[in-house]
């Protein structure tokens, strides 16, 4: 129940179960790097603690050979006694100056030699898409690897670290830490890959919006088409009295009676333009008509007022019709006129 790390070989860690080997005793720890008779034990100056119990031990690797001694709170019993060799219990540092190589689909990561059995170690490579729930992992002596096969459209996630040869370096399979996760696409370092993740839903997003807006865009408008069409089926348009009686709006200002007034006008000039040649045309066909009973019967003047509406002022300028009852006689001063069903007079 004993956990020895030696940490690049520059420090040694030391810990064990306190609570299971030495329950309710704290105890003291001392170690030394020497072979021969003797040895010079040196106490433990850092303490790792465990609920206030020793529980290990950090000090620094002074050689290849180490023994360790455990012994009660005053020293007076050993409890635990082990030589080892140090250099079997290497934990790697990270990798240093990590770089990343790309050419089409291939990668190859590199990171500096270590300066001390560099033989004893690998270079492990783990990598993953946005699309992969695991690392996928590649292994070369160190201190490069590569791998092919790449899709330049995915963007991928990469961690590198250093491990330790077992059984021929080392008795535990130490590895180092994982260096900084980094993020690539097509040879580009990105910041994450979910810039990656977003940008190519944002782009069908958008795509996907504006072919919506001009669906919805197309339906309103065939809607309208058919609605303007039932509409004017089921309801039909009302005139608006707006233009159809355009100058009484703009040029009476809706003043009803001007209004009439005035058109009362428009349409009495508009009758005599229609009907004088009417009048004119009966009159002198009356007049003949007068010359023929001249002849047979008493004599009757018939006389047609025709210049009146010329010579009066507009507003007095009217046309009466006057429909008489049959043979009846109508007189103006000393002039008597008969009137039967198929004559008038214009004044």
């Amino acid at each position: 129940n004993a956990t020895i790390i030696n940490f690049n070989n520059e420090k040694m860690q030391i810990t064990w179960a306190t609570r299971e080997l030495f329950p309710n005793e704290n105890v003291s720890f001392s170690y030394t790097f020497d072979e021969g008779k003797h040895k010079v034990w040196k106490p433990c100056t850092t303490y790792l603690l465990d609920q206030d119990y020793n529980s290990g031990c950090l000090f620094k690797t002074e050689g290849p050979t180490l023994t360790i001694s455990i012994k009660n709170n005053n020293g007076s019993e050993e409890l635990f006694c082990k030589k080892l060799k140090s250099d079997f219990y290497i934990k790697p540092s990270r990798p240093e100056n990590v770089t990343f190589f790309w050419e089409e689909d291939t990668v190859t990561v590199s990171c500096n030699k270590p300066e001390r059995a560099a033989w004893c170690l690998k270079l492990e490579l783990q990598y993953k898409s946005k699309f992969d729930k695991e690392w996928q992992s590649r292994t070369s002596k160190c201190c490069s690897v590569g791998e092919q096969g790449f899709d330049p459209r995915k963007c991928y996630s990469f961690r590198v670290r250093l491990r330790r040869l077992v059984p021929y370096c080392n008795v535990v399979n130490y590895s180092s830490d994982w260096e900084a996760e980094t993020f690539w696409m097509n040879g580009t370092l990105l910041d994450s890959c979910d810039d990656d993740i977003t940008s190519q839903p944002n782009t069908v997003i958008v795509l996907s919006c504006l072919l919506a807006a001009l669906l919805m865009m197309l339906i309103l408008l065939i809607l309208l088409c058919k609605w303007q069409r039932v509409q004017m089926s089921v309801l039909p348009a009302i005139p608006d009295p707006k233009y159809l009686f355009a100058d009484l709006f703009n040029d009476h200002n809706g003043n009803v009676q001007e209004w009439l007034d005035k058109n009362d006008h428009v349409m009495l000039q508009t009758k005599l333009e229609y009907e004088e040649p009417e009048s004119i045309t009966e009159a002198e066909s009356q007049q003949e008509d007068g010359k023929n009973s001249d002849k047979e019967g008493p004599l009757e003047k018939i006389f047609t007022f025709s210049g009146a509406a010329e010579n009066s002022d507009r507003k007095a300028a009217q046309i009466a019709r006057l429909i008489p009852a049959s043979n009846t006689t109508t007189s103006f001063t000393d002039f008597h006129i008969l009137m039967d069903d198929d004559i008038y007079v214009m004044l």
